[in-house]
């Protein structure tokens, strides 16, 4: 067994696990925080994506131990006292979801995107930038169309260069 300890969406967390454990089992195994989804053990779909420090990586190949003394934010923890992140909004407000498996790897990608490059994102960048999160539901321009919403939103809350 190997001991970790973490901060995962603002409560510390300390757990004994398997040295084997991807990140993404102990999320949903042992936290229970089951937003984070598996859709293709391969690191292809983005389903997975969470923030660890600030920037998105996918945990489905990631361990947990390499998530020791981390930040790691999850889905469920972009709201902000009972309010969604304005990332969150925009994808329900514009549709930018059909059946919602991919959606949380979808928004966590796109926060990051806005953390990394700005809130003025054309078409071909939010496309660009997308690449590694794949729905299998929609032609991707409502998602398009709710990341640049959710970045003009997140810039107006001052939430873009905000840590997390």
């Amino acid at each position: 067994m190997a001991s970790v300890s973490l901060l995962v969406n603002g409560r510390e967390i300390t757990a004994d696990i398997d040295p084997r454990a991807l990140l993404v089992e102990f999320l949903r195994e042992h936290l229970r925080l089951t937003g984070t989804h598996v859709g293709c053990d391969t690191s292809q779909c983005g389903a997975c994506v969470v923030h660890l420090d600030g920037k998105a990586v996918k945990s489905c190949t990631t361990l947990a131990v390499q998530a020791d003394g981390g930040s790691v934010t999850t889905i469920e923890g972009l709201a902000n006292n009972g309010q969604l992140h304005p990332m969150q909004e925009a994808f329900r407000d514009n549709h930018g979801l059909q059946c919602g498996f991919c959606t949380p790897g979808m928004i966590m990608t796109s926060v990051d995107m806005v953390h990394r490059l700005g809130s003025d994102l054309d078409e071909t960048t939010i496309r660009h930038e997308l690449e590694g999160n794949i729905c299998r539901c929609t032609g991707y321009h409502n998602i398009v169309k709710s990341v640049a919403a959710g970045a003009k939103a997140m810039a107006e809350d001052g939430m873009q260069q905000a840590a997390e």
